[in-house]
């Protein structure tokens, strides 16, 4: 048996409905947006209009003085540079890089594709303008904490103020989309569907905890933001660690997982797309497992849970197999994903483990009506017996875990042994 999150009474779900599932009340008002629809100020011609760099602006505004490079960065020279770096790798050049010109360059773009509602949309390769602009502001795929955490190297490097007060205003704008309940949706403002489910998927709750943990602590990076922002983002986490151990899913004998996704007002493992069912993952669970153990001073809480997620993933670990990828002009993808034996292949978890028996499941993309009835229409048993384009389109199978369990967590053990 499992104690699911959520398995309320209905009186108990209707009373939720109205506090869990709203933004909390905003810790971050008096971080204002920047105005980002219109042009950057370097664009326009006009003088920033965020707090300036000045020493003395900026003590009384009660922000601290960004770390000034030891060479003079002339802000106005951005958008002139050739970028050589690509998107994937802009947070992990040595910090000499972000303030020269080409780190400027991109940042301008990053402005450039700033939402007026402080966020940035998906899969945009902003180290151009090629693409057009997206409406919608998420943290699906790494949006809005890869820009934030880019422009807040760029204002440490740089001291150039618009990259600056972006960064407060990315940071604002994660803190308005929490729930009330510590959990974050997928997009925000008026998250949709699945969209305003509680989302671990593709591990973006556990980049905004990772993003605003720094801020909190006013290091490395983000030593520029004030004391207000930093308790604020320091609540953010501590409520986001709070939403993580309400929706653990705690089986008999004490292990612990979670869905890659969960309802935002009865915290129950819930549905994204159609072939991503209520389930436990053996991804997203991976991430939250090594978010836990990176806490500083654990509680006992904490502490239950990650034994219980590492017991977890120690039952439900594939061997004997591996997966392979073969050419087959048969299938319409004209290639294929076959389960192959071999005792010699390392361990390997599913993406999806069925809720009470830890099966692994499959499902391929539900497009007929029973599936509005029922999410598990779809569901099959074995990668083989679901459609070809779901097969090679989506990782089913993984190592998410193996690091964490043979690395991280027997030193975690080790440190906080009972």
């Amino acid at each position: 048996m499992q104690t699911v999150p959520g398995a309320a009474s209905t009186e108990d779900s209707a009373s939720a409905s109205s506090s869990a599932a709203t933004p909390s009340a905003s810790p971050a008002e008096s971080v204002k947006p920047v105005g980002l629809a219109a042009p950057s100020p370097l664009e326009s011609g006009d003088a920033p209009v965020a707090i300036a760099a000045d020493p003395g602006a900026m003590a009384t505004a009660g922000v601290k003085e960004p770390i000034i490079p030891p060479v003079t960065v002339d802000c106005s020279l951005a958008s002139t540079a050739a970028v050589q770096v690509a998107w994937d790798d802009v947070n992990d050049q040595v910090a000499a890089w972000y303030a020269t010109p080409e780190a400027l360059t991109i940042a301008e773009n990053v402005l450039y594709y700033q939402n007026a509602d402080r966020g940035w949309p998906k899969n945009i390769d902003m180290t151009a303008r090629s693409a057009p602009r997206g409406d919608q502001s998420m943290i699906d795929n790494d949006a809005t904490t890869t820009q934030i955490d880019f422009l807040a190297r760029v204002y440490t490097a740089s001291g150039c103020a618009q990259y600056g007060d972006a960064a407060r205003a990315g940071i604002a704008y994660l803190l308005d989309a929490q729930y009330a309940n510590g959990g974050w949706p997928q997009r925000f403002p008026d998250p949709q569907g699945y969209a305003a489910h509680i989302t671990y998927n593709d591990n973006a709750m556990v980049h905004v905890l990772q993003v605003l943990r720094t801020v909190a602590t006013q290091s490395d990076r983000f030593a520029f933001v004030d004391a207000p922002l930093a308790s604020a983002s320091s609540g953010a986490v501590q409520r986001g660690i709070g939403c993580i151990l309400a929706t653990q899913v705690v089986m008999d004998g004490g292990e612990v997982g979670w869905c890659a996704q969960h309802d935002e007002v009865t915290l129950a493992p819930a549905q994204a797309r159609s072939y991503e069912l209520p389930s436990l993952s053996g991804s997203e669970g991976a991430a939250l497992f090594e978010f836990l153990m990176s806490i500083d001073q654990p509680s006992a809480e904490v502490r239950a849970t990650v034994r219980g997620a590492a017991a977890w993933f120690e039952a439900v670990q594939l061997t004997g197999i591996r997966i392979q990828r073969v050419t087959d002009a048969a299938q319409p993808t004209g290639e294929d994903r076959v389960v192959v034996q071999d005792p010699a292949a390392p361990a390997l978890w599913a993406r999806f483990y069925e809720l009470g028996t830890d099966r692994p499941i499959f499902s391929s993309r539900c497009e007929v009506a029973q599936c509005e009835d029922d999410p598990y229409f779809m569901r099959r048993y074995s990668l083989a017996e679901i459609e070809n384009e779901r097969r090679v389109g989506y990782a089913w199978y993984g190592n998410w875990p193996a690091r964490a369990l043979t690395t991280t967590y027997p030193a975690w053990r080790q440190r906080w042994a009972e």
